[in-house]
């Protein structure tokens, strides 16, 4: 067990956040920490931590268990540059090894190697070495560059100082710098935000693998999917446990309440005919004793009285209709280029591209942060000028646009009157289902648009979008902000919404769920994949594979060797020979390699720069002369393999 929780409750001011909650996390554990916007997450998180003492119970951590935890939108600060700061986890190996180099130096002063002193400095440096090569010392680089270049600072330069990153950057960096701390315990708050595809995959990847336990909150239901094998559900300031992943946990779930409800209305029914016939029997003198039997186990039902299961969080009602159908080709784009920006500092975004949208088509465009995805779908709409290009819409297509920022809402208006102005001739009470429809209830359809959240403007877009009925959605980002009920409502509306579809966004769980084909958008061109999110990456990691393994075709009988000229096998064998030979020597220089590594460890030589630069150009020079080798081999394979 490396931490529990028993009995915890948890107030903030005078308002209860968790109640009476008992957790365990063991080693190896993957779990997923889900609830509704504002349940408790993040306490539940800072109490596991310890930042925050419980109102009520205890809380026990295993003895020498290290706690890592990210913060929501916490990033790196200050002065340091990227290397420097991720070198400051492995400070006391660093610490270590300018000892050793001390100690080394020192060792080489002496000429008798009996003497006392020097036996005692010895055994100390043998010591000191174990604990640096058993803490993987000569690794602490090749790992910072891994983790940086999953997290998506391969191309950025290491003395970049950490104070000039943008946030998400910064962000990125701190988890970077976390998971090379590795925890026992690794608590992530909301970690996916500000990554990209490859980025997310070399996470989840990362984290599949790692030794520690972890737990994680966050609204990206693909991560959920891939990484955790139990779900944390807080809700009704209880935290009630699932196992599986986050597909496996909303079934759970619904199930669970189904049975609870069943059991609750069976002992309701059985308490009724209970006090029914107790009220019926108790009076008459032949069945009184019967009477009194039956209040007994009455008594007995109600101290073990079911509660009646409170509802799951409404979900919001979602749903999107039209009434004209659009002819078979919704769209065509040919030739489409768009520049941003006016003189020098005008951007080009992408040129060349080619694109059609069939009725009844739902297309997802990715592609990676900045090469113009939204733009694109402005300049489809007129609300962007293309420098070249032809956009031609289909006859009876009316489209819906749902705008990632939501500029076009009206911030000095209230809830009501954004939708009451838009579609006038609706009268107050339809506008008020479709908003309650929408989790706006009471005072809420009140609220002025500006004082809203990210999720209240989504909703209040939805609310636009059904009642506009385009028989074309255009969407950005639709499932930004939105809390998990409300995604799985969005997503249950656009898989059975009947229209056409083409939507821009980077929530992989969507993506796996809505679209009949995924768009790679590139700035010179535009990828089509069939299928869904799991098809698209299929076949990118198939389009990856080295063309190597892919089957080379037949020889025709004329390119046979037997067909050859004496001069060309001639050829051929000596080309073999010298391939065997090849292998031969680069085996040959990777063992010199690895002995004159070796021999960098030497206390004389480690202690001695003359010495030490001597040996780190003599491994420079095997390794020139081992690439050279390996390019040759390279050929020489490649040439056979024609023949």
């Amino acid at each position: 067990m490396l931490l529990s929780l028993e009995q915890v409750s948890k107030y903030f001011a005078d308002r209860l956040i968790f109640s009476q909650v008992s957790l365990k996390i063991e080693e190896g554990d993957r779990i997923g920490l889900v609830g509704a916007n504002g349940a408790g997450k993040t306490t539940l998180l800072k109490v596991l931590n310890g930042d925050l003492e419980p109102d009520q119970g205890e809380r026990a951590v295993g003895t020498g268990v290290v706690i890592g935890f990210l913060r929501q939108n916490s990033g790196v600060e200050g002065q340091n540059t990227i290397l420097e700061e991720m070198r400051q986890v492995f400070r006391p190996l660093l610490d270590a090894q300018r000892e050793l180099k001390r100690k080394a130096a020192l060792m080489a002063q002496y000429q008798d190697k009996t003497d006392k002193e020097y036996l005692a400095l010895s055994e100390e440096y043998a010591q000191q070495l174990a604990y640096f090569e058993s803490n993987e010392g000569y690794q602490i680089d090749v790992k910072i560059q891994t983790v940086l270049n999953g997290m998506g600072f391969g191309d950025r330069q290491m003395d970049t100082v950490c104070g000039t990153l943008s946030g998400g950057e910064k962000t990125r960096l701190a988890l970077a710098k976390l998971l090379l701390t590795q925890p026992d315990l690794l608590m992530l708050d909301e970690p996916t935000n500000h990554l990209d595809f490859p980025t997310l995959q070399w996470l989840e990847d990362y984290l599949r693998s790692y030794k520690g336990a972890l737990v994680v909150v966050s609204h990206d239901r693909y991560f959920l999917d891939r990484i955790c094998g139990k779900i944390w559900d807080l809700a009704n300031l209880e935290v009630t446990a699932y196992k599986g992943n986050y597909t496996a946990y909303v079934g759970l779930r619904e199930a669970a309440y189904l049975r609870q409800v069943k059991e609750y209305e069976a002992q309701q029914e059985q308490i009724a005919k209970l006090t029914d016939y107790i009220a019926r029997n108790k009076t008459r003198a032949s069945t009184a004793n019967m009477a009194k039997s039956r209040e007994k186990e009455l008594e007995r039902l109600m101290e073990t009285a079911i509660k009646r299961p409170p509802k799951p969080p409404q979900s919001a009602r979602i749903f999107f209709t039209y009434q004209t159908e659009p002819v078979k080709d919704v769209l065509h784009v040919e030739g489409l280029r768009l520049a941003v920006g006016e003189g020098s500092n005008q951007k080009e975004l992408f040129s060349g591209l080619d694109f059609d949208l069939l009725k009844g088509e739902k297309v997802a465009l990715v592609g990676r942060n900045g090469v113009g995805k939204s733009s694109f779908l402005k300049a489809l709409l007129g609300r962007l000028s293309p420098q070249e290009g032809r956009i031609r819409w289909g006859r009876n297509v009316r489209w819906a646009y749902f705008e990632q920022e939501q500029e076009d809402l009206k911030g000095y208006k209230t809830v009501v009157q954004e939708l009451w102005d838009r579609f006038p001739l609706s009268t107050a009470q339809q506008l008020r289902n479709t908003l309650g429809g929408l989790l706006f209830s009471g005072e809420s359809i009140e609220k002025r648009v500006d004082m809203l959240s990210g999720g209240e403007k989504a909703r209040l877009k939805f609310a636009i979008l059904m009642y506009e009925g385009g028989n074309v959605l255009l969407l950005d980002e639709p499932s930004n902000h939105l809390d998990l009920a409300t995604k799985e409502a969005l997503d249950k509306a656009l898989m059975g919404y009947e229209g056409t579809i083409l939507m821009v966004s980077h929530d992989r769980y969507l993506l796996s769920k809505v679209p009949t084909r995924i768009v790679e958008m590139f700035p010179d061109r535009l990828v089509s994949y069939q299928g869904g999110y799991e098809q698209y990456l299929a076949a990118r990691q198939k389009e990856a594979e080295p063309a190597a393994q892919e089957p080379r075709p037949e020889k025709k009988p004329a390119e046979n060797a037997y067909y050859r000229s004496k001069q060309q096998r001639s050829l051929e064998v000596a080309r073999k020979k010298r391939f065997l030979q090849v292998e031969e020597e680069i085996a040959d220089l990777e063992t010199e390699i690895s002995r004159v590594q070796e021999s960098l460890g030497d206390p004389e030589i480690a202690s001695d720069y003359q010495k030490a630069q001597e040996v780190c150009g003599q491994l420079e020079e095997l390794k020139e002369q081992l690439n050279q080798r390996m390019e040759e081999w390279e050929q020489l394979a490649e040439q056979l393999a024609d023949i």
